[in-house]
């Protein structure tokens, strides 16, 4: 039954991998080559795990589950997300998420205390907090391409993670496997380990919070505490509304469902609402399972993989943007045209 539930969790998301291709095949908008290649990752380390449980584990299924589940995949959705809300005030959230990624490979070195990761740790704080310093400075002056800051981060982490997948040095033979059915991490090098919160903490938070933002974007907004990220301000309130927006936010959030709710059942609800909060939930699902691998712990639950990438595909149905033509996948024979709505939220000003 795991393998089961695993291979349809692999069968949506390289479904929802293919989608994503053919829509950026169409309109060439980065986030969804992003998600594509998340997606596909995603379809990859659940399939490689499907195998595992139906027929055995590999050392090559091993590799390909841990680099495709637990290192890259969120990372690449968190990417997707940082590309579509590149024209907001996201970038300082995710200069902070880069930061805290870093941060907490080097919280787990010392606790884990990986044998072999040398002075690799601090390499890798020092890389995201100039990374996270350079996001943040671009988003400050408004420049719309900061997600290709962020971008650096994923793609060095992915080619820095592959190598050392490849190279590990893995026992001949089926790995070890723990109570949960999972090949347990002690054999992989904790250069590789500690790789892990740098996607999974900037990514994982990203994708899960990224989500949130857009809804409160596109929802009907009541804003009981003002506060303006406007760079034109003097430095000291610059600063000040800086550390009272993540609460402002929440609850401006918070106060603004019930008009949410009654523009829902009024049919006037824009769809990006609903879309991203049936995303925020799938991403949620997913990224507690890989914060768990990252931590070296391996309960890694089928059903909630499935549920988590079902939501995630059900809100990229939802979403205006799957239904603004309906065309025939990879052709450009058109069946219909969708309703229109405002502009999507990549091109969204919005002061938040």
């Amino acid at each position: 039954m795991t393998a089961l539930i695993l291979g349809l969790a692999a069968l949506v998301a390289v479904v929802m991998g293919l989608a994503l291709i053919d829509q950026w095949a169409e309109r060439h908008r980065s986030y969804q080559l992003a998600w594509a290649v998340g997606s596909l990752l995603f379809g990859l380390a659940a399939g490689a795990e499907a195998l595992g449980a139906a027929a055995g584990w590999t050392p090559t299924l091993f590799r390909a589950w841990y680099l495709a589940g637990a290192v890259l995949n969120v990372g690449w959705l968190g990417l997707g997300t940082a590309f579509l809300l590149g024209r907001t005030r996201f970038g300082y959230l995710y200069a902070l998420l880069v930061a805290m990624g870093g941060i907490i490979a080097v919280l787990t070195q010392v606790k884990e205390s990986y044998a072999g990761a040398g002075s690799l740790p601090i390499v890798y704080l020092i890389g995201a907090l100039v990374l996270a310093l350079a996001i943040g400075i671009e988003t400050y002056f408004q420049d719309a391409r900061w997600p290709r800051i962020a971008t650096i981060e994923v793609l060095a982490v992915t080619l820095a993670a592959t190598f050392f997948v490849v190279t590990a040095a893995l026992p001949d033979g089926p790995p070890p496997l723990d109570i949960h059915g999972v090949p347990v991490l002690d054999p992989l090098p904790g250069s590789l380990r500690l790789l892990t919160p740098l996607m999974n903490v900037t990514g994982g938070l990203a994708l899960f919070l990224g989500a949130l933002f857009s809804a409160y974007v596109f929802m009907p907004k009541r804003r009981p505490l003002d506060y303006s990220l406007d760079p034109r301000q003097t430095g000291d309130q610059m600063l000040f509304n800086l550390l009272i927006a993540p609460v402002a936010i929440v609850v401006n959030f918070l106060w603004s469902l019930p008009g949410a709710l009654n523009a829902l059942t009024r049919g006037r609800l824009h769809s990006r609402v609903p879309a991203t909060i049936l995303i925020a939930l799938g991403a949620l699902l997913i990224t507690g399972i890989d914060f768990g691998v990252r931590g070296g712990e391996t309960t890694v639950f089928a059903v909630s993989k499935l549920a988590g990438i079902s939501l995630i595909f059900a809100g990229f149905l939802v979403s205006i943007e799957a239904f603004r033509e309906i065309r025939i996948p990879f052709t450009n024979r058109r069946l219909a045209i969708g309703r229109v709505e405002r502009g999507d939220v990549s091109a969204e000003t919005d002061s938040t």
